[in-house]
């Protein structure tokens, strides 16, 4: 079973939008998925830490 989305709005500097198309592209992702990839890695990082 899929968990459940939320759509967001964001801003993002360009050059920082620019890089992640191509790290999603690259792992051949949506941008939409990549994110959402690397966030999840991001909160598991800082609950290693708490």
């Amino acid at each position: 079973m899929k968990e459940p989305k939320a759509q967001v709005s964001i801003t993002i500097d360009e050059d920082v939008l620019m890089r992640l198309r191509q790290l999603s592209e690259a792992d051949e992702r949506s941008l939409s998925q990549y994110i959402n990839r690397i966030l999840k890695e991001h909160i598991k990082q800082v609950k290693e830490r708490e």
